[in-house]
């Protein structure tokens, strides 16, 4: 009971310490830039966005490309720059399971806020109407649910490559190499062969392109052509598949992100 008492603890000290440091440095600022990119995107998207196939699938991938940088963004420093803190703490009794989720609690928080900003000029500049229909949700509220679900599995991704690398400039180094992953293994850019496809179905992005197809009800515009294969299928069933497959990935990069941080202790610097 002690030590499960002393976990909470710890983890309501370290989410505390978390958001005063998002004061003290004025962290506000990754809303600011994660406006101006929302703005820019829903721009360019241009009119066919949502009435039409293709402008909507690549709309989608513009989308969920940001989240993704700015998941990643969020959180790709944030444990390698205070590795030497964690080492000391951890040999005086830190639990490392408790730092982790301090900072799953904080990073929620912030792409909570991120997705919200991301859906609210998505419908100001595309002109969706807060009545429009998603598969079982109104629309806006589908989309924000998937961005969040997006830019918070993105965001644990970048949290568990700043547990794997051991300095700021490794991290930076390594960022990337992950978003051209994502991006070119998303099927939207270059056709995948079999191989490429499967595994694709292990990137943020593949899964994210089709929650928002979903929810726009890209099968509808497709027309004649259904020559184009993608599960896109419009039904409750599927888009909840792919938001648990997210959640799924999202708590793989937290088991990732205890384990890798448990060799912090043989750091010889």
């Amino acid at each position: 009971m002690e030590t499960r008492s002393g976990r909470i603890s710890q983890i309501k000290i370290y989410t505390g310490k978390c958001f005063r440091m998002f004061i003290n440095e004025k962290a506000y600022k990754l809303f600011i830039s994660c406006a101006i990119i929302a703005v820019i995107i829903s721009w360019v998207s241009g009119e066919d966005m949502f009435h039409a196939f293709s402008a909507t699938r690549t709309g989608a991938f513009a989308l969920i490309c940001a989240c993704i940088w700015m998941g990643i963004f969020n959180s790709i420093q944030s444990i390698c720059r205070e590795r030497a803190i964690i080492k000391r703490e951890h040999r005086t009794g830190l639990h490392l399971s408790s730092y982790i989720a301090a900072h799953m609690i904080y990073e929620f928080a912030i792409c909570f806020v991120e997705a919200f900003i991301t859906v609210v000029i998505l419908s100001i500049l595309r002109g969706i109407p807060v009545t429009a229909a998603g598969v079982f949700l109104p629309a806006l509220i589908e989309l924000f649910l998937t961005f969040f679900l997006v830019i918070y599995c993105a965001d644990l991704l970048g949290m568990a490559v700043s547990c794997i690398v051991r300095t700021e400039t490794s991290a930076m180094t390594v960022m990337p190499f992950v978003l051209i992953l994502q991006l070119v293994m998303s099927g939207i850019v270059f056709p995948l062969d079999d191989t490429a496809a499967s595994v694709s179905c292990a990137t943020i992005s593949k899964w994210g392109v089709a929650a928002v197809c979903v929810t726009a009800n890209v099968n509808a515009l497709r027309g004649a052509d259904r020559s184009l294969r993608f599960d896109y299928e419009f039904s409750l069933g599927n888009l909840t598949r792919i938001w648990m497959v997210l959640i799924g990935f999202t708590l793989l990069y937290a088991i990732i992100c205890v384990f890798a941080l448990r060799l912090v202790d043989r750091d010889r610097r």
